[in-house]
């Protein structure tokens, strides 16, 4: 079986010191068939391209759609979720770099780069081909054919390299770079609205809005009269009545969208609900 024959490929380039238990730096992904991740936290900057195929992505309460040849910038801390396609015929490639704060301190101290301003742009970008993004992905080319780990300094050099290129490119992006803030608080309640069918735990949503676990649940309860938890299933299964009802749309196509780990799940807990499994439910 050759490198691109796998039906779905994960193949890790550079990588961290192992013990430090960190993301990889920079992954490249293959797939051959269309591939639907579900719900995906973006906790470090990512700066990635396409190689072929095209991708669906919903962060931010946006949608986008990136294709082969394309050049993006993901701001951490979002929720997002992922939808890869292959063209026909071939495969789904991408490379993605991630950008650990301990490297962009380094380079924050090093070139003397601190945020002057907050920066208030989009945090998904569709980045402008240019040469120099060009000429850095073809120097990571080399590496895509084999699986032998390389070392952790010229990992750091060539997330590095990212950055720099970045700033070269996008000198704006200095002031999301290098900002090392946690996420304040904000809206709780228009956050849970835009964010609610994203399954990841409440400590998560707690870290994203500004708050402690204990705070979250707190002003949670102030706002909706009951737990977070119970919220939650109720708002997705209102959804997906919606969804099922109105739009004509099957269980199986809408609960993984929904924040539902897997269709017994779903259909136990919408049949508690509305007394009747979701394949009953006649569309208007």
């Amino acid at each position: 079986m050759g490198f691109f024959d796998n039906p779905v490929f994960l193949h890790l380039i550079f990588m961290g010191d192992p013990a430090e238990k960190q993301r990889p730096h920079i992954l490249y992904s293959c797939y051959s068939k269309k591939s639907t991740e579900g719900e995906s936290f973006i906790p470090e900057h990512v700066f990635g391209y396409i190689f072929s195929g095209s991708s669906e992505i919903s962060v931010g309460g946006k949608s986008y759609v990136f294709k082969e040849g394309d050049f993006r910038f993901f701001r951490r801390n979002q929720l997002s979720k992922y939808t890869k396609f292959p063209p026909p015929g071939g495969e789904y490639r991408s490379i993605s770099v991630s950008m650990d704060p301990d490297t962009l301190h380094a380079v924050s101290e090093e070139h003397k780069l601190q945020v002057d301003r907050p920066y208030t742009g989009e945090a998904t970008l569709l980045l402008p081909s240019n040469p120099l993004f060009t000429n850095y992905i073809d120097s990571l080319t080399p590496y895509l054919d084999t699986a032998r780990t390389v070392s952790k300094a010229l990992t750091d050099t060539k997330v590095k390299e990212a950055i720099l290129i970045l700033l070269e490119t996008h000198p704006a992006l200095k002031n999301i770079l290098f900002d090392f803030s946690e996420p304040g608080k904000i809206d709780l309640e228009a956050y849970m609205n835009e964010h609610y069918r994203y399954n990841v735990e409440l400590s998560r949503f707690a870290y994203l809005t500004g708050r402690s676990l204990a705070t979250f649940k707190r002003d949670f309860e102030k706002i909706y009269n009951m737990s977070p938890k119970r919220w939650l299933q109720q708002r997705r299964l209102k959804e997906a009545y919606y969804l099922i009802r109105e739009k004509g749309r099957k269980a199986s196509e809408i609960y993984l969208d929904l924040g539902f780990e897997d269709l017994s799940h779903f259909s136990y807990a919408f049949k508690k609900v509305y007394g009747v499994a979701p394949s009953m439910v006649s569309p208007l």
